[in-house]
């Protein structure tokens, strides 16, 4: 993968099933931007399956700075929410919440076999799920006067850029979206405009 890319799922996963000595292990997987969607995706889940026992889950926030967190939910250390996120490092994705839902079954599993479940859990919900490769994009704000508007836009349309947004009034202002690796040439560009200025966002 180039360096301006990262990989991450488009809608949550299907339901997947995964059965261990009669305990049963739901997966799932959303597609996460901030905290409070993972709070209120396992909130969802705890309404859906209110008899459960165990609420496992692993995510990973951010494309360059990320952040993550693995949560056992009562299992014994290390045995639920690390085999989940190995499978969300090992599927190389972010911005991706991974749970795995755990109706008790009667029969006792030792920590390995219930890393074992918890990670074929999670490699089955990431699975059943579609991977996208996203670019890095840098917004740039561009302001300029009417005149120049035709060399702007052929610009744009050039080099295959975004418009994320437009203001105009007594003078134009656009917000451009450019993929990370082009930034520069592009800032560039617009950079040597007279009577053109160019932030980034």
């Amino acid at each position: 993968m180039k360096e301006d890319t990262y990989k991450t799922i488009k809608k949550p996963s299907e339901e997947i099933l995964f059965k261990e000595k009669g305990s049963k292990f739901f997966g799932y997987a959303f597609p996460v931007l901030t905290e409070d969607d993972v709070k209120e995706k396992l909130e969802l889940l705890k309404k859906k399956h209110h008899s459960a026992r165990h609420f496992c889950y692993a995510y990973q926030i951010g494309i360059e700075k990320t952040q993550y967190r693995a949560n056992d939910d009562g299992e014994p250390n290390n045995s639920a929410g690390l085999p989940i996120y190995g499978q969300i490092q090992s599927f190389g994705v972010t911005n991706i919440l991974v749970v795995s839902v755990r109706y008790f079954g009667g029969t006792k599993l030792d920590v390995g076999g219930l890393i074992s479940a918890y990670k074929t859990s999670a490699q089955l919900a990431l699975e059943a799920s579609e991977i996208l490769v996203k670019t890095i994009d840098v917004n740039y704000q561009l302001k300029f006067n009417y005149d120049l508007m035709n060399v702007v836009q052929r610009i744009i349309k050039e080099k295959n850029l975004e418009i994320v947004s437009q203001t105009l009034e007594m003078d134009c202002e656009y917000v451009i979206s450019v993929r990370k690796n082009d930034a520069k040439a592009i800032f560039t560009i617009f950079d040597s405009l007279y009577k053109l200025t160019i932030k980034k966002c």
